[in-house]
């Protein structure tokens, strides 16, 4: 089985961590496969604008950058850990309303998809790219510094169909509900700092590249998901 995570962030939007130390953190823990999957957040309100203003968002004009990074650190995982390293963004549309606001990992994107597009645009697009799509922290979180982002979940009987997975479990909260609808599922730590790394995580038994790691996880046969402690 693969030990994977699907779900970081670094410096390029709210992590605390550069990428190379964030690859080397999970590299030295054993991991086999994970995802950088910085913010891509909305600019057309006070909250995607404060972001994109002080740098919490991967934009259109330091995507080339981003994307080269990870590929760049992607090569060098490979040699060092035996890592795969897979790149990926966080559509974040966020408002003061949680039911309106919700978060969209792209995994195995290759070009820029800004966040202000409808859903229906970032779906087709990311299916363009043949990017996997997961719902992420998708219910209600305990947590009182988290937003709920509840507009997928609310909205699933229109826009299920063009999400690949479910996040079940988000670092220490898992999401009954997913289950009982028998949505593909995944777990990840929502990584942000080191202390995240010590959450919930995948286990896929597949090959370890790209395209079976989205066909796995896609198909949901030969996935199983554990609490990574130290």
């Amino acid at each position: 089985m693969l030990l994977c995570d699907f779900h970081i962030h670094t410096d390029f939007s709210d992590g605390s961590l550069g990428m190379r130390e964030t690859i080397d953190l999970f590299g030295q823990a054993g991991f086999d496969v994970i995802a950088i999957t910085d913010h891509v957040v909305n600019g057309d309100n006070s909250i995607g604008k404060f972001a994109r203003t002080f740098n919490l968002s991967v934009r259109g004009d330091n995507f080339d950058e981003y994307f080269a990074t990870i590929k760049e650190e992607s090569e060098r995982a490979l040699r060092k850990y035996g890592m795969l390293v897979i790149p990926g963004v966080e559509i974040s549309k966020n408002y003061i309303a949680r039911d309106r606001s919700a978060h969209l990992l792209l995994l195995d994107v290759k070009e820029f998809i800004p966040a202000c597009l409808d859903y229906e645009e970032i779906f087709l697009e990311a299916r363009r790219q043949q990017a996997l799509t997961v719902a992420c922290h998708p219910h209600h979180t305990p947590e009182l510094m988290n937003k709920d982002t509840l507009f997928l979940w609310n909205n699933r009987d229109k826009y299920a169909k063009y999400i690949d997975a479910w996040e079940i479990a988000n670092r220490d909260d898992v999401f009954n509900v997913i289950s009982l609808k028998k949505y593909p599922y995944i777990a990840n730590s929502d990584f942000h700092k080191p202390r995240h790394l010590y959450s919930w995580k995948t286990l896929l038994n597949c090959e370890k590249n790209a395209e079976a790691v989205k066909q796995c996880i896609k198909h949901n046969k030969g996935v199983a998901i554990t609490l990574f402690r130290n």
